[in-house]
């Protein structure tokens, strides 16, 4: 099969990129590189794909999906905190506005879509686990334009074929985390010996989801994904970041010096994913526990930081 993986040189993405040539597929990547973190981290996730480098808003899509079996749309503005204030407008366009017209050109071709969304569609939920049946109320602006992305792609489902699955992605973690994320920072500040930005008192807590895992249920969405659904794609364990400290902690051999500073707008107290739809849907169950996972990020970390 050929597939177009949008966002191909993000966290996520190129980890899926990659993953589906190991497969034996042919994988098409678009990325545009927005300057939301440091592009060369981008760059050196990208080395070894095809990537195209345009922006859904513009791009010649006729071209890029002419030939493609299948289309993995990761690509889009991230980051909780960010959204909040005048930085609004690139969600707007970078979520809702280009993934919009990726759904029309989809749709026209008859392609199936799976796309990314997110637990933060959730909010602060009523009730944990949370199965995708819960009330989305999403308390960031962020995840009102992931919430915003499900609506389009259930519209064009209904009145123009779209065959759309969706993904609600449980914060993601493992080698090329992004910088804005916790753990990235986190085991970064742990090899420099320099402090840590803890926001919160550390009692928030996450369904933290390997990369690989995450990856894996993306895959089988794409495979076996009933048309118009959506998956919840979260950890097998839920963990504090207190939790994820000593950890971290204990994979380095050292303390971490950690500055407390108030919680940040939009950051939910907790997630916990119900995961049994994508259990009897899919046939995906994450697999890799957190002390696994923690411990390959550090030893990417470590590499990285060793590298000339």
């Amino acid at each position: 099969m050929r597939y177009l993986v949008t966002g191909a040189a993000g966290f996520i993405g190129s980890h899926l990129a990659e993953a589906l040539l190991e497969e034996g597929h042919d994988v098409v990547g678009l990325d545009s590189f927005t300057d939301y973190y440091d592009t060369a981290r981008k760059r050196e996730n990208a080395a070894g794909l095809d990537i195209v480098e345009g922006d859904l808003l513009d791009v010649n899509l006729d071209a890029l999906l002419d030939g493609v079996d299948g289309v993995y749309h990761l690509a889009g503005q991230p980051g909780v905190r960010a959204s909040f204030g005048p930085g609004f407008e690139h969600y707007l366009s970078r979520n809702v506005h280009a993934s919009a017209r990726l759904f029309e050109s989809a749709a026209r071709r008859r392609l199936r879509v799976v796309y990314a969304s997110s637990s933060s569609v959730y909010g602060d939920a009523e009730s944990y686990p949370t199965g995708e049946d819960a009330l989305p109320r999403p308390i960031s602006p962020y995840g009102v334009t992931k919430l915003c992305v499900e609506h389009l792609a259930y519209a064009h489902a209904r009145t123009t074929g779209l065959d759309a699955v969706g993904v609600r992605y449980f914060t993601v973690y493992g080698p090329r985390q992004r910088p804005d994320m916790a753990f990235t920072p986190l085991l970064e500040a742990l090899d420099a010996g320099v402090p840590f930005r803890l926001y919160g008192d550390g009692s928030a807590s996450r369904s933290f989801t390997f990369v690989a895992d995450a990856v894996a249920g993306t895959i089988a969405a794409m495979a076996r994904g009933h048309e118009g659904e959506l998956y919840n794609i979260g950890g097998g364990e839920e963990a504090s970041m207190t939790d994820a400290i000593a950890l971290s902690e204990q994979l380095a051999g050292r303390e971490l010096h950690v500055e407390r500073h108030g919680a940040a707008a939009g950051d939910v107290r907790r997630t916990r994913a119900d995961v049994r739809k994508a259990e009897e849907q899919l046939g995906w169950r994450p697999t890799t526990p957190l002390a696994d996972g923690l411990r390959a990020q550090w030893e990417w970390v470590a590499a990285r930081v060793a590298a000339p």
